[in-house]
């Protein structure tokens, strides 16, 4: 039996990967979640095989999710879904070690085929989501800047979100400065509207 959680936002789409999923005699779904700190605190009560993961959420990122998962939950396999597809969310689903890397629109059989192939330890990585990232221009923003910089812009002081991400408030202010002089940005609203409009945010 393959033990599967999700963390999604969305409550209408969050309850349709549970229904697809659970459809199937192989697949448990052992918990789900809105918001990421919540699957941080208690998916490894849970012992899940495969996190099926959103790339967005309210509060802290899919890949932060992943990130903070690998030492309670080192053999949990982490499959991402996206509609976002960017050159940057590639590189870090790749750096944070995820084994998939799907739409969101992709039907039930694509979706329960890479719940299996994942848990098999097999990359699933989705052509045209892949084939949509590359028409992107690479981010010059390594990933911690990408995230520092939508959370800065989600309305988040530097205090805050250095509580939220573990790090030193002075860090923080200094990936927030990185992202500005890194993209020829005037202040960190113009640095959001530069990464958004080049899709690497």
């Amino acid at each position: 039996m393959i033990r599967v959680f999700i963390v999604e936002d969305m409550g209408l789409l969050r309850d349709s990967l549970v229904r697809l999923l659970s459809l199937d005699s192989d697949i448990t779904i052992v918990a789900e979640y809105e918001k990421g700190e919540a699957a941080v605190a208690d998916a490894p009560h849970h012992h899940p095989d495969v996190a099926v993961l959103d790339v967005r959420l309210p509060d802290i990122s899919g890949f932060e999710v992943a990130r903070r998962l690998k030492e309670p939950l080192p053999y949990c396999r982490v499959l991402f879904m996206t509609s976002y597809a960017t050159p940057a969310n590639l590189r870090q689903a790749a750096e944070v070690g995820a084994y998939g890397f799907i739409a969101k629109d992709s039907s039930s059989g694509v979706l329960t085929e890479s719940v299996r192939n994942v848990h098999a330890g097999r990359k699933v990585f989705d052509s045209e989501v892949v084939a949509d990232a590359l028409h992107h221009a690479i981010s010059p923003l390594t990933p911690r800047e990408t995230e520092i910089l939508r959370l800065a812009a989600g309305g988040e002081p530097p205090w805050a979100i250095a509580l939220r991400l573990s790090l030193a408030a002075g860090t923080v202010r200094n990936h927030l400065a990185a992202c500005a002089t890194k993209l020829n940005a005037r202040n960190r609203a113009d640095a959001f509207r530069i990464a958004s409009e080049n899709g690497w945010i």
